[in-house]
């Protein structure tokens, strides 16, 4: 029966291969030859040389020279030949044994050296130590931790706040654990390094916009939107981010955020908002760009900073949603591995958020204070100033360019040095200039803190105005 079966099957083959069209036999035809030279052809051949010699090899090693390892850096880069500080960057400074006043530290509200502030950490150090010595998911969550990350959401009047024990680490951890390969990213040009390496990480089609320009980024919009339309297949799991600072770290200027929600809402995109900047600055309670603006936290999809400035620690956080917030302890790389936020730290961040929420009207001071230089400052020979009037940490460019980067950041390295023999200590902003997406011409950065008395802005700007006069006219 089976015999039979066999047959009658060999039987239809042949009769469907007469039946089948000519064209369709020779391409099963050249398909099968194909086949069959791919299986007996070697995968490649051999290059003929002749056998050197002992001496000839000897030679071409001698002669060998390999690839630098690292590019070559001149001796005077300042990388390499950095200012030491003696004690506590507060108020005054000890820069290479010189006491100058501190323009350069982003310690806004003065809690680096706060008695409270110093007093909670060292109770922290004696209860758990120095460190953790180990990731959060790995014996390296303290109590202490879960209370910070408590009183951040409260204080930011979030559902849920995460924290991280390295500031930079923040916002380029948080970015790539939403944003993947196939998402689209459209980031302001002038976002700072942390934004641009964890745009890199993320692997998505990146877009970007001029700086605060609104109507570039409703352009790029409505350009994805079309193309949208053109694959609504595709269009369905594409996720759209806008990526925007608080205050522009390179810029020192604040982000339309009123437009970027309504930008938001009409695209159907999500805002990252990052406020390291703003935080602590902000708002008639710290609480930021979103509060300066009156806009409902719930408007913004995720917002980050680090507590490196205004809360005088280490580290950073993240603010969200719980469902959003809970997504990055599971795939925030910064936070899955690395050792977390040494306690005494999470603490002296506790005792500084108590700090600001006693005394909501240090954030006034200080921005009475930021407007106060930046009027100063106004109309130095050959100096603009870059950043908004309310702006702790802004920026001073040359009107003209040299046309030489280099020559630029030497003028304005004699104008930072000629200020610290007069006992005020500045900086230059610095930049990895091969890295940098969009390179910010050079600058001095001047950060304001409370602490400064109007006596010392004043000398400040007047210090600034006759040194850029002196250097150069």
């Amino acid at each position: 029966m089976a015999t039979a079966a066999e047959q009658w099957v060999l039987v239809e083959m042949v009769q469907a291969l007469y039946e089948a069209p000519a064209y369709h036999l020779i391409l099963e035809g050249i398909l099968i030859l194909w086949i069959i030279r791919l299986l007996f052809s070697k995968t490649y051949k051999l290059q003929e040389r002749s056998d050197l010699t002992v001496k000839e090899k000897e030679e071409l090693i001698e002669e060998w020279q390999p690839e630098p390892l690292v590019p070559p850096v001149s001796g005077d880069h300042p990388a390499l030949n950095y200012n030491v500080v003696s004690g506590p960057p507060s108020h005054s400074i000890v820069v290479n044994g010189k006491k100058c006043v501190n323009f350069a530290s982003f310690n806004f509200l003065g809690l680096l050296d706060d008695p409270r502030v110093k007093a909670a950490a060292l109770v922290s150090l004696r209860k758990y130590g120095v460190g953790t010595c180990g990731p959060r998911g790995f014996y390296g969550t303290f109590d202490v931790h879960l209370d910070l990350e408590d009183r951040l959401a409260k204080f930011m009047q979030t559902e849920e706040a995460i924290i991280y024990s390295y500031g930079f680490a923040t916002i380029a951890s948080a970015i790539p654990a939403y944003s993947k390969r196939g998402d689209i990213v459209f980031v302001d040009r002038a976002a700072c390094f942390a934004i641009q390496k964890g745009l890199q990480a993320s692997r998505s089609d990146i877009q970007l916009f001029k700086h605060n320009d609104m109507a570039d980024l409703e352009r790029l919009l409505k350009e994805q939107e079309i193309e949208d339309q053109k694959n609504p297949r595709k269009a369905r799991v594409t996720r759209r981010f806008i990526v925007v600072e608080g205050l522009y770290m390179n810029t020192g200027t604040i982000c339309p955020l009123p437009e970027l929600v309504k930008l938001k809402y009409r695209y159907k995109a999500r805002i990252f908002l990052e406020e390291s900047l703003s935080f602590g600055v902000l708002g008639e309670h710290g609480r930021g760009v979103t509060e300066h603006f009156g806009i409902s936290i719930d408007d913004i999809d995720l917002i980050s900073a680090n507590m490196e400035n205004s809360l005088a620690s280490i580290g950073g956080f993240c603010c969200g949603r719980s469902f959003v917030i809970d997504h990055q302890r599971l795939s925030g790389q910064g936070y899955c591995f690395s050792a977390s936020l040494p306690p005494l730290l999470a603490a002296a961040a506790i005792e500084a958020l108590n700090i600001m929420e006693e005394n909501p009207g240090i954030f006034s001071v200080l921005r009475e204070k930021c407007k106060r230089i930046h009027k100063a400052l106004q109309g130095i020979s050959g100096l603009k100033v870059v950043g908004e009037s309310f702006s702790p940490a802004f920026h001073l460019q040359l009107q003209e360019s040299t046309g030489s980067r280099e020559e630029d950041v030497k003028l304005l390295q004699e104008i930072v040095n000629h200020c610290m023999d007069r006992s005020i200590a500045l900086t230059q902003a610095r930049y990895l200039e091969r890295e940098e997406e969009c390179l910010p011409p050079p600058s001095i950065r001047v950060v304001v803190t409370v602490e400064q008395t109007d006596e010392e802005l004043e000398r400040a700007a007047r210090t600034i105005k006759e040194v850029a006069q002196a250097v150069l006219l």
